[in-house]
């Protein structure tokens, strides 16, 4: 990782951090104020007790959110909403990298929006994404079981191809000028790879 991207994921760890900080101040002065009001008047509402509640429970979600993303950030996790994304240092065949991402919490990189193809086209090198025909030829699936779309995929001009015949069965990025860089290579090829853990909104 370069001087510049370890600067960009700094500021934007800052940036979250503050973020959430300033969400828990807001929600601090929102409870005061409630509070405040509630005790002034001399009509007590009846719902307002449940309100101040569910306001608490919000602010302590947000707290155990925040020490979530600092865990991860601290791990080595970079945060493109509202996935983390843990991008390898080394090189494995796909099902080890899978391993090594299941060991995570998380899994193969399953890409859903033209960010996260930008996103995974930026590193510039061979990497590993969750989607296979290990089960049936032809037939491509991301690692949760559901269909890569035709409609939505970027393989790359004449790809998927079983070139020569081989039995190239999983997925992987490369870097190609257009943003079409899908293609499939044997599972056993070893590759960087992409693991992504989805966070609970």
């Amino acid at each position: 990782m370069t001087l510049d991207a370890s600067s960009r994921k700094e500021k934007l760890y800052r940036l979250v951090v503050v973020s959430f900080g300033l969400l828990c101040i807001l929600q601090a002065a929102a409870n005061i104020g409630l509070r405040l009001s509630l005790y002034s008047s001399n009509a007590r509402m009846p719902d307002f007790e449940a309100i101040i509640k569910n306001l608490t429970e919000e602010g302590e979600d947000l707290k155990r959110k925040l020490s979530l993303f600092d865990r991860y950030f601290q791990e080595g996790w970079v945060y493109l909403r509202p996935s983390f994304y843990y991008i390898s240092s080394s090189e494995k065949s796909w099902q080890e990298s899978r391993d090594d991402c299941l060991q995570r919490g998380a899994d193969l990189m399953i890409i859903n929006s033209k960010e996260e193809q930008e996103f995974a086209r930026q590193f510039k090198r061979l990497t590993w994404i969750g989607c296979t025909d290990r089960e049936t030829e032809g037939v491509w699936k991301w690692v949760d079981g559901t269909a890569v779309k035709t409609s939505f995929s970027y393989w790359h001009n004449g790809e998927p191809n079983s070139y020569q015949s081989k039995e190239e069965d999983c997925g992987e990025i490369k870097y190609y000028e257009d943003e079409n860089s899908w293609n499939d290579e044997p599972c056993n090829k070893k590759n960087f790879w992409i693991c992504e853990k989805v966070v609970a909104q």
